[in-house]
């Protein structure tokens, strides 16, 4: 087990591997294209359902504080993200930066762990896609008949299917064609976004906002259960509860799938032109815009109705909200532009997914012949086109709202390995060029570990189990298959690449 631990792969390496021709991605992504990647995927669910959710349910008026949190969290990992991706400029994001720093054993876990995390999302997000869409085309011609508009209520989710079918076609034929699409869409989410926050302003009631941290309360309908409570209440021994500071931790923990756009922008950072410059530019750029677009947001949603009177179970509460002022009008432009954004943030969480597998089969942890790219367009087709049909599959078939948080958990994860890379590195490879270096190491990096690790801790005890057990079955196909395909047991075949 010991010598898991220490079979690296040196970042020369990792690079090398990026010139061969039948496994290159063609660099074609510019600052510009990284922002609107980072901030397309972020304009999603998060801003449109979290946002009410986490209010109702755990925070309050003081969601705002609960999305600064997790701002700040993703800000201190983005630091260590962006020295790692300035100086390993190849896909696999956070795969990749630990095979670098801490072998190829934790590599595979937190790879394993990514393509759930994005699998989950990207299928979920489609999901999502389907119910605004059933609810913008309701009362039409074209309203979609409830045997194929959900797999809770009818037989099969087949929007969400096609939808998955149809981006899987859209990645296989080039990034370059899908960021055209992704700057269309969200220079469209954008502007819905600031309508709500315009047009949001005349409606908002200060005394909604009292008081900003409600007191914390017993939750109910537990039934004495701590499965679906924060994990750090039972560490610690707390009495379960909900609001007060701990529900605007719990809140953070769970809006964090919302900041997740700027670990996307790492996994491309083999597609970037001067991915030394680029890529800090996309992955600041993209946190700074959502951050103050989600506090602007949720101080919106919690001004204008009271957050007692929000439903949690709202899937559309920011155009509920609009609809009880009496502007329907801006509720179905609201739901519209749910529909248009969620078609984007399923395409890069997606396209995220493809370049972690990519990077991991390239090294042969995962089939080597998944990682061929297309002559023509330079993007891993095999690969993506196979895991295209497993998400629409999910997304069609399988209700994903209880495995919401999974997203969250192996994030969050991913964020606190990289942080600590950052320190391995520094230490191990000292005469390493950094284009960007995070200030303070180690400090800043130990705090970005420790903030992450405490959000995990605020995720549910039922999240937890589901993604430890999803990483026993990563462990034994790591033993059984990957140990032993590695191109680490290939010497000849890696001194040659």
């Amino acid at each position: 087990m010991a010598g898991e631990w220490k079979r690296t792969k040196s970042i020369e390496q990792s690079i090398r591997d990026t010139q061969d021709p039948e496994h290159q991605l063609k660099k074609n992504l510019g600052a510009l294209d990284l922002v609107i990647f980072g901030v397309g995927v972020c304009i999603g669910a998060g801003i449109f359902v979290l946002t009410g959710h986490a209010a109702a349910t755990n925070a309050g008026p003081g969601i705002a504080l609960s999305f600064l949190i997790a701002g700040v969290a993703c800000g201190l990992a983005a630091l260590c993200y962006a020295e790692f991706a300035s100086t390993v400029p190849v896909a696999g994001s956070a795969y990749t930066f630990t095979f670098a720093t801490m072998g190829e054993l934790l590599a595979w876990i937190i790879g394993w762990d990514l393509i759930l995390e994005f699998t989950v999302g990207s299928a979920a997000l489609a999901t999502s896609f389907s119910q605004y869409l059933a609810v913008v085309l309701e009362s039409t011609p074209f309203a979609i008949p409830d045997a194929i508009a959900t797999a809770e209520g009818g037989w099969i989710n087949l929007p969400a299917g096609l939808l998955v079918l149809g981006l899987t076609i859209v990645l296989v034929t080039g990034i370059k064609l899908s960021s055209r699409i992704n700057i269309i869409v969200t220079f469209l989410k954008v502007l819905v976004v600031f309508a709500v926050i315009i047009v949001g302003l005349f409606f908002v009631k200060v005394s909604n906002w009292v008081p900003f941290i409600p007191p914390a309360e017993e939750p109910a309908d537990t039934g004495g259960s701590m499965m679906h409570l924060p994990v750090v209440q039972g560490l610690f021994g707390l009495d379960p509860s909900v609001f007060g500071i701990g529900g605007i931790f719990a809140a953070a923990a769970m809006v964090f799938f919302a900041f997740i756009g700027f670990d996307v922008v790492a996994t491309t950072a083999e597609e970037t032109k001067n991915p030394q410059r680029n890529l800090p530019i996309g992955i600041f750029g993209s946190l700074a815009i959502v951050t103050g677009l989600y506090i602007a947001v949720s101080l919106v949603i919690t001004g204008m109705q009271n957050y007692k009177d929000i439903d949690p179970e709202d899937g559309a509460p920011l155009a509920t909200a609009f609809v009880n002022a009496g502007l329907p009008l801006m509720g179905n432009l609201i739901a519209i532009g749910a529909c248009i954004g969620l078609i984007v943030v399923c395409m890069i969480l997606f396209m995220g997914q493809t370049r972690v597998g990519f990077s991991m089969a390239r090294d042969g942890l995962l089939p080597q012949w998944l990682a061929k790219t297309n002559p023509k367009f330079g993007t891993p087709y095999r690969f993506t086109i196979i895991t295209g049909v497993i998400i629409a599959v999910i997304a069609a078939f399988v209700p994903l709202s209880t495995l919401a948080e999974l997203v969250n958990i192996g994030t969050l994860s991913a964020f606190v390995l990289v942080s600590i890379g950052v320190i391995v590195l520094r230490r191990t490879r000292p005469e390493l060029e950094r284009p960007f270096k995070v200030p303070f190491v180690p400090v800043l990096p130990i705090v970005s570990a420790i903030v992450c690790f405490y959000l995990m801790l605020n995720l549910n005890m039922d999240t937890w189990i589901r993604f430890l057990v999803w990483l026993v079955i990563g462990l034994v196909v790591y033993f059984a298959y990957s140990r032993k395909h590695s191109r680490l047991n290939r010497p000849a075949e890696v001194a040659e690449a």
